[in-house]
């Protein structure tokens, strides 16, 4: 089979590998569509991982084999797949700490090589601990829809963290994929979501998906908001009061120190794209320990939302497919990467689209309110 190497820093090679065979109690999926998620991309420019791996963990297709001992699952079948699931027995997992689960860590879909996600191949290796985490997906829906299961996932949970009333008042800081997912999910649950950015028409999709207020950010190193106008905002919106909650969807320092003004006290900023080691930052104690503003994060997913995920996704109340502004073929892999790496004013989210030739695509549909 094709299948997308890794085969050192920046170097990605397309080649042919062994299909994976699999044990008794395991799957072999035929992939359909694989996202590009910013997660796979630092592995890849930075060497986080050691190669040979086959990555793309963003996952759906066909099952075009079963085990033996394989229940619930048959051939044919259209699924959504997810790459991690705890053991439910542990310490972190007793504590809903999922992400923190050695089990969790486990990568359990594999095309070859170390476990890796292996999206970007053409068939990949389902080993049992994950099978927990497959989900179906409803004959009107799409294959692109499936792969989105697993970032709206990471995205629910963090909302979850957050801990929000409706009708409280969310700063959501950047408006890739990933912010117009917050964007999305805050409005259903009825917060009133104030969304920045540096481009219009991102601001203009968050209007779409919900967003009460938008606020374009001067552009600079940082792309940070200009206080005092963004400030002016908040505080109108709120009577006084300041932000009840900040998403921090960009990986800027300047917006964490922004928020850290604009929350009230007692309030929550919550990171969701400072994951690369050794970042510092000069923080205010006092604003955590006397004003009671919680910093905190989130980071992959809680399987146990699975069914809840399907139903936001499947249901279109949020359309994923309004996010996907390009899509690649197989081959493609590696522009897939660097456009998702580097991304334009014309972009969103990037898929590996194995049903696709290598012509980017945008989408259009009418988001459901």
């Amino acid at each position: 089979m094709r299948a997308v190497v890794y085969r050192g820093v920046k170097d990605l090679r397309l080649e042919t590998i062994p299909v994976p065979g699999i044990r008794s109690n395991e799957l072999l999926v035929k992939v359909a569509v694989c996202g590009v998620c910013p997660t796979d991309i630092k592995k890849i420019h930075y060497g986080t991982v050691p190669p040979p791996r086959v990555f793309g963990h963003e996952t759906s297709g066909t099952i075009v084999k079963t085990g033996a001992q394989v229940r619930g699952w048959r051939v044919g079948d259209r699924v959504a797949l997810h790459h991690h699931v705890p053991c439910m027995e542990c310490h972190a997992c007793a504590h809903h700490a999922f992400a923190q689960c050695k089990v969790y860590k486990q990568t359990g879909i594999t095309a070859g090589f170390e476990p890796a996600g292996g999206g970007y191949a053409e068939y990949v290796r389902v080993m049992p601990f994950v099978l927990p985490g497959i989900v179906k997906i409803p004959a009107k829906n799409s294959f692109i829809e499936g792969a989105m299961l697993e970032p709206v996932n990471t995205v629910l949970k963090a909302v979850y963290r957050l801990g929000l009333l409706r009708g409280d008042t969310v700063l959501v800081a950047g408006q890739g994929p990933i912010g117009l997912i917050f964007t999305r999910l805050l409005a259903l649950r009825g917060m009133h979501v104030i969304a920045t950015d540096l481009l219009p028409t991102r601001l203009q999709l968050a209007v779409e998906f919900g967003a009460k207020h938008v606020f374009k950010v001067s552009p600079g190193a940082t792309g940070s908001a200009k206080p005092a106008s963004l400030g002016e905002l908040v505080d109108c919106v709120t009577r006084g009061r300041g932000l009840d909650a900040a998403v921090i969807a960009v990986p800027s320092l300047d917006v964490i120190h922004e928020a850290q003004a604009l929350v009230r006290g007692a309030g929550r900023i919550l990171l969701f794209s400072h994951t690369r080691r050794g970042e510092q930052a000069n923080i205010d104690l006092a604003t955590i320990c006397v004003d009671e503003k919680d910093l905190i994060g989130s980071y992959s997913a809680d399987f146990t939302l699975q069914d809840e995920v399907g139903k936001l996704i499947f249901s279109r109340k949020l359309d994923v497919r309004r996010l996907i502004t390009h899509e690649f073929s197989l081959e493609a892999t590696p522009a897939a990467v660097e456009l998702a790496a580097h991304p334009t004013a014309q972009s969103l989210k990037v898929v590996v689209n194995q049903h696709r030739a290598e012509i980017p695509i945008r989408a259009k549909f009418q988001v459901k309110r």
